[in-house]
């Protein structure tokens, strides 16, 4: 089928690099323009921008593809179908009506709509989270669904883990919607309104560590934010210190406490103890924790 490819991330580019294989490869991507990232601040292309030149495919970057450059370069490619995967920018008409729509989503719909499914997944400590191809409407992604697939979370999976195998499968189904589509037997299922979930992007406040929360709940959070975001923990004169990963252990220390014992980093929450594996200090980069002990001294908790 003809389709054009609307996408940003790393997880948009591991599904266009699939669908880019097949007789349904876009003849155009759509993805925003240069930014700066990091801490240094240098402007980086968009993943889908390089992937999109790596396979030679016809590129637009639009700051908005509902206005009327982007728009006339998406009805000039003729489309049968929209593709949209963690594109980022909000999908307005007449875009919206201009053809079929699929969006790939990270999530078991209705569970986890909105900006940071994967992330809410395992905070929420989920034993599952999969990917859904649904047609895109005007609605937070409460449009009906066509194919879904489940992934399980392992108990100790960060975002880095489970991020890739979600793309993996959602390029996957995407191609196999296309392939129904396009011998008209791909149908779809209204989503349960009442039993739907927000997941929110993820903001300042989630990434700093709670300790008055339990250990396994921090665990968590650091688990869902590694690699890609970062949880902290505030030290004392509001330095940060990352934390990249972290596990829970049967040891006593008390809540808001960072111990030193048998070589061990040791955080106490309320309740449990979290053992911290891997951190970053201000400025630097994520290192174990051996090694943060012996160049730094024990901080202390803001």
């Amino acid at each position: 089928m003809r389709t054009v490819y609307l996408g940003t991330s790393d997880f948009a580019a591991t599904v266009l690099r699939r669908v880019a294989a097949t007789p349904h490869a876009p003849v155009l991507v759509v993805t925003p323009p240069d930014s700066r990232q990091g801490r240094g601040r240098r402007v980086s292309a968009p993943p889908v921008a390089e992937a999109a030149r790596e396979l030679g495919a016809e590129l637009l970057q639009a700051p908005d593809v509902n206005g009327e450059d982007a728009l006339a370069r998406i009805r000039a490619a003729e489309p049968e179908v929209l593709l949209v995967c963690a594109f980022g920018q909000l999908i307005r008409e007449p875009l919206l009506s201009l053809a079929e729509i699929l969006n790939v989503h990270p999530s078991l719909l209705p569970r986890w709509r909105g900006a940071a499914p994967i992330e809410r997944a395992i905070m929420a400590r989920d034993a599952k989270t999969g990917v859904c191809v649904m047609r895109l409407t005007a609605g937070l992604d409460s449009g009906p669904v066509a194919l879904r697939g489940e992934v399980a979370i392992g108990g100790d999976e960060d975002y880095g883990a489970v991020a890739p195998r979600l793309a993996e499968l959602g390029g996957e189904l995407l191609v196999e919607a296309l392939d129904l589509l396009e011998d008209g037997t791909l149908t779809f299922a209204e989503q349960d309104d009442a039993a739907a979930t927000y997941a929110e992007k993820i903001g300042a406040a989630d990434r700093r560590l709670d300790l008055s929360r339990p250990a396994v709940e921090v665990a968590a959070v650091v688990r869902a934010l590694t690699p890609h975001i970062g949880a902290y923990l505030e030290l004392e004169g509001g330095e940060r210190l990352g934390v990249r990963g972290a596990r829970t252990v049967d040891v006593g220390v008390s809540p808001g406490t960072l111990k030193v014992e048998w070589g061990a980093l040791l955080l106490g929450c309320t309740p449990g103890t979290l053992r911290l594996e891997v951190v970053q200090p201000a400025g630097g980069k994520p290192m174990p924790v051996d090694a943060y002990l012996r160049g730094h001294p024990l901080p202390t908790l803001g």
